[in-house]
């Protein structure tokens, strides 16, 4: 056998395994990834020395960058736990406690930027000075600090101290027993140990994406006045589902509650497009609820964002801690709407009240209602919480600072609350809730959640769960919300036609398309156009993507259309689709007598080019797409002419353009291409030049447009950070976390022989 053995886990991830060095190395550690090896067989339940145990990596192995086609690269919060309490590799007296700590392995920037994130997920927060950012202070604040003190154990550790952080840089990285990992290029890895050699590769294709671990069902969003759609159960640990979460309708509006890992596949399963988000309501920040925040960015426009003040802090912190941004950048990719704990705050209608639930990093639970004609009819959303058990264990007494007897009986009579409906986490163990606390509950009807297993018997006498997709409705929606819809984005297309001539084209039929509905045919005349009104739909020539997806808000094959050609590409349903279907004739008159026809052609052109690069692949709305191209500047050079864009950002149109370091040519940049992202994005110097290889045109966007849009805002950042892995980000922290002195390089050679 072997000294090395290799599975390659899925796109982008893979395991190395070197039994005499006593290591398994998770290579690549995206959302989710400890469910997809549990589905792999790689971890699985044990008993190691008559105690409860699972198998798992010990150790970690980051990509190079942050970023791969819009997902986060690098996540080892969750897997770093699974090693510390599942495998029991930090339980005093676990057989799996040996002594030495998971190692995390990456080159500098990435291992700095993980050891702050895992700081953040495990602690949020950390001192009065922290709280009182975050607008707490008197006894809340020492309230708090009393409740996240018992949660840590009594002191508040350093990453540096639950971790092993080996830096990999140009040169090999020996390990124990001679395992030696060298860097062969971006995300190119070769491990070697005593003649066997196994090679990683954790780049992802152009049209790949990271593996999620479940599969779920198809449905078409369900618009009422008031209802949940439920979107999760789970924990982060249920190999089988999401974690808990849910889709809030209100008003046909569409908001949701916490943003967990693999957020798109969720959304893309219930038929909804990120453009037809509008807000997240955030209860707190560890990964089971916040890693699928880089997929609301991913939006056109600045979501909103709901969650106190407290809350946000503790989030934006681990965020950009995660990103290595400066904290301002938060609130200028999301529309912060702070909330008031304990108050019921007016939300476009619908009242909402945060209350604070003990947890060991900032957390609020929140009850939504609206009023109907008998009382209001009310939500309840109780994650994460604590079980009476366990907060009765913190109350102060002559011996230890805990709480105090009040702030224990505020939060039981919150979580008592009762509602129309009430989810409610019944995780267990020292930082969930427990089911028995709501016997005596006086809600209507009470869902159990945020579990990895059945629930039992003694559960299901108190409460049930939903299957995915599954949808309470709270108070029946009387009016067409998707015809609304389809006239907002009618009026945005059209904003200076008048209502009675748009009513002529809102009058056709909104149709709904199963997934996989091909809408428009490659090759094949164009008859109807359609206004996408929910749902996501792929453009691809033969069986290849191009432009990723269209959401809400997308009139899909104008110009080919309009210019009497035949379609140029397939249009297929990703998801459930609704679309206005317009006859392509009807559209031709209503341009005629509004006499747009010519603006509309010269901005879909515009539009279709935007579509077609390497900034705007992803869905942006008609809106978003019109207002770059009207800012737009064309500029034509010659073969070998100097490129200055300033601080404008400078997309490819036709030809090609060298980069260049140092002086040499380090990429060749074609039609569709972007550069000058460093210089436009953060006002910072890019360290290239940029020439004309040939004759071409170059497109212009200025900064100040580029910047308000949050996609393009993420998009640049990951075509920075694989320009230059080894300075990544040209924003640095402001203030560095606060780190113990390291470990002697004695005690790191005791742990090197120990795990030999």
């Amino acid at each position: 056998m072997g000294k090395l053995r290799k599975v390659q886990v899925g796109p982008g991830v893979a395991w190395i395994e070197a039994p005499e060095a006593g290591l398994t190395i998770l290579c690549g550690c995206p959302a989710d990834v400890v469910k997809t090896l549990m589905h792999a067989g790689l971890i699985c339940q044990t008993e190691v020395g008559g105690r409860h145990a699972e198998t798992g990596p010990n150790a970690i192995l980051l990509s190079d960058v942050m970023l791969q086609n819009g997902a986060f690269c690098n996540l080892a919060e969750f897997p770093i736990l699974q090693m510390l309490y599942r495998q029991g590799m930090i339980l005093p007296g676990h057989p799996n406690n040996r002594g030495f700590p998971p190692l995390l392995i990456g080159n500098a920037q990435q291992v700095e930027a993980q050891l702050h994130y895992i700081h953040r997920g495990n602690y949020g927060l950390v001192g009065q000075d922290e709280l009182a950012e975050a607008g707490i202070e008197g006894q809340l604040a020492n309230e708090i600090l009393a409740f996240k003190d018992r949660f840590a154990f009594g002191k508040v550790r350093a990453p540096t101290e639950l971790l092993d952080a080996r830096i990999l840089s140009d040169a090999p990285l020996e390990l124990p027993a001679g395992l030696t990992i060298t860097r062969r290029g971006l995300n190119l890895f070769e491990f070697a140990m005593g003649g066997d050699v196994e090679l990683v590769d954790l780049n992802l294709a152009a049209d790949e994406t990271y593996q999620t671990p479940y599969r779920l069902p198809y449905s078409s969003l369900q618009r009422d006045y008031f209802s949940v759609i439920h979107s999760g159960d789970g924990n982060g640990w249920d190999p089988d589902r999401p974690s808990m979460g849910s889709v809030l309708v209100y008003q046909g509006r569409v908001y949701l509650i916490d943003a967990g890992p693999n957020v798109n596949h969720t959304l893309d399963a219930l038929g909804i497009g990120v453009n037809e988000v509008a807000g997240v309501f955030h209860t707190h920040c560890h990964d089971d609820h916040f890693a699928g925040l880089t997929t609301l960015l991913r939006a056109g426009h600045r979501l909103k964002y709901f969650a106190t003040k407290l809350v946000r802090t503790s989030v934006t912190k681990k965020l950009c801690a995660l990103m290595a941004i400066d904290e301002a950048m938060f609130a200028e990719c999301f529309d912060i709407r702070d909330l008031e704990f304990d108050k019921w705050n007016d939300v476009n209608g619908l009242d909402v009240m945060p209350l604070l639930s003990p947890h060991p990093v900032e957390t609020s639970v929140f009850m939504f209602r609206a009023l109907w004609h008998d009382g209001y009819r009310s939500y309840a959303h109780w994650a994460d919480i604590v079980s009476r058990e366990v907060l009765h264990g913190m109350l102060e007494t002559d011996e230890r600072v805990g709480i105090s007897q009040a702030f224990f009986d505020r939060v039981i009579a919150d979580y008592q609350r009762p509602a129309t409906l009430k989810k409610i986490d019944v995780g267990g163990g020292l930082i969930h809730g427990a089911a028995m606390d709501f016997r005596q509950d006086e809600s209507a009807a009470l869902l159990l959640s945020h579990l990895e297993r059945p629930l039992n018997a003694d559960e299901l006498e108190i409460g049930t769960n939903r299957a995915f997709g599954t949808v309470d409705v709270l108070i029946a929606g009387n009016q067409d919300y998707d015809r609304r819809a389809a006239f907002e984005y009618l009026r945005d297309y059209f904003p200076k036609v008048p209502h009675p001539e748009l009513s002529m084209l809102l009058n056709c039929p909104i149709e709904t398309h199963a997934p996989g509905t091909v809408l428009l045919e490659e090759g094949q005349p164009i008859h109807i156009l359609h206004l996408i009104v929910g749902g996501v739909v792929e453009r691809l020539s033969g069986d290849e993507a191009r432009g990723g997806g269209f959401t809400a808000g997308s009139l899909i094959g104008e110009v080919a259309g309009l210019s009497g050609r035949s379609s140029t590409y397939n249009y297929r349903c990703r998801t459930y689709v609704k679309s206005l279907a317009m006859p392509l004739d009807l559209l031709r008159e209503f341009l005629t007598r509004t006499g747009v026809v010519d603006r509309l052609l010269s901005r879909a052109e515009a539009r279709s080019f935007l579509r077609s690069t390497q900034l705007c692949s992803e869905a942006l709305s008609e809106t978003t797409l019109t207002r770059l191209a009207q800012r737009m500047e064309r500029r034509r050079y010659k073969a070998g002419d100097a490129i200055e864009p300033r601080d404008w950002l400078a997309v490819v149109a036709s030809g090609s353009v060298g980069l260049s370091r140092r002086g040499t040519t380090a990429e060749l940049l074609m039609a569709g291409g972007v550069f000058n992202e460093t210089r436009a994005m953060f006002g910072q110097p890019n360290g290239c030049k940029f020439k004309a290889e040939e004759d071409c045109e170059i497109c212009l966007l200025p900064a100040s447009v580029v910047r308000q849009i949050p996609l393009l805002r993420w998009t640049l950042l990951e075509i920075s950070g694989r320009r230059s892995f080894a300075d990544i980000l040209p924003f640095r922290r402001k203030k560095p976390l606060p780190r113990p002195p390291e470990r002697r390089m004695s005690d790191r050679r005791n742990n090197d022989r120990r795990r030999g």
